[in-house]
């Protein structure tokens, strides 16, 4: 899940720079970051659209993007998905931000199918990155909603194949107190998050039916909020099912971790332990 500290590893060994062979960065690292490559390749036009569509009702705007006078685009960068998070958006009262939950399903969908395709791209980025740039090492930053658009059960699962066909997948397992702290931490900030559509469905007609309002009333931020901590446990199955195709170290592993070494340390401690119990 998201503050559990993929990003914060995918960070570090990038920023890291080893000199091997007289080359600067051949043995650092490539980070491929799976929610900027959904934001930059496959929802930009979604997101560049929505802004537009937003500018369109102001007058000024509207009349410098008619005349091609002014260019909207989104700024997305690895620690600042902003506009993502913006366009996938809150169902409920469009007074309190909220969209109509028919569009909000639009969206979810639209995401879906960007991160299915984000994880695809991975072997070929593999590639490029050693073909072209020169690094050894490659890390593949993904989206804590990844779980939910795999079939971790089905060896044949596409995504999954491309994966584990490439790279050594690792879980990061929070504790409950990590799942309480992401609890607190969310509950102060509600963000936009994927539901798998069943899910998601059973999710917001449980809501209707406990709050007893409409949809258009409802507070986009309340709904988030009553959606996390069970999106939490909806999760935690669907992360193990994928760990069986690599790794899992804990988060309090990863807390320790402040160098490539301590990385690599990190990771052969998991694999001997994995492969003791196999």
């Amino acid at each position: 899940m998201s503050g559990l500290g993929k990003t914060y590893l995918s960070n570090m060994l990038r920023d890291s720079v080893q000199v091997m062979g007289g080359q600067a960065g051949a043995g650092g690292w490539f980070h491929y970051s799976v929610d900027y490559r959904i934001g930059t390749r496959y929802m930009n036009e979604y997101i560049a659209d929505n802004f537009k569509r937003e500018a369109m009702k102001v007058p000024l705007l509207r009349e410098l993007l008619m005349t091609d006078s002014v260019y909207i685009a989104s700024n997305i960068t690895f620690n600042n998905l902003a506009p993502l998070s913006t366009y996938l958006g809150k169902p409920g009262d469009p007074a309190r931000g909220g969209i109509a939950f028919e569009e909000y399903q639009r969206r979810q969908a639209q995401h879906a199918q960007a991160e299915i395709s984000a994880m695809l791209d991975v072997p070929r980025f593999v590639e490029r990155a050693q073909n072209i740039y020169g690094y050894q090492n490659f890390i593949c930053d993904t989206s804590g909603s990844i779980c939910e658009v795999v079939d971790a059960e089905n060896p044949q699962d596409p995504v999954m194949q491309a994966l584990a066909g490439n790279q050594l997948l690792v879980w990061i397992k929070g504790s409950d107190a990590h799942k309480a702290e992401l609890a607190r931490r969310f509950d102060r900030s509600p963000k936009p998050m994927y539901y798998r559509p069943d899910f998601l469905l059973k999710l917001w007609a449980e809501y209707l039916d406990l709050q007893g309002k409409s949809a258009t009333s409802v507070d986009p931020d309340a709904f988030l909020r009553f959606g996390y901590a069970r999106l939490l446990d909806h999760r935690q199955p669907r992360y193990a099912a994928m760990a069986r195709w690599g790794i899992t170290v804990t988060a309090e592993e990863v807390a320790q971790v402040k160098s490539p070494a301590d990385f690599d340390d990190m990771i052969a401690t998991a694999l001997e332990r994995t492969n003791n119990h196999a």
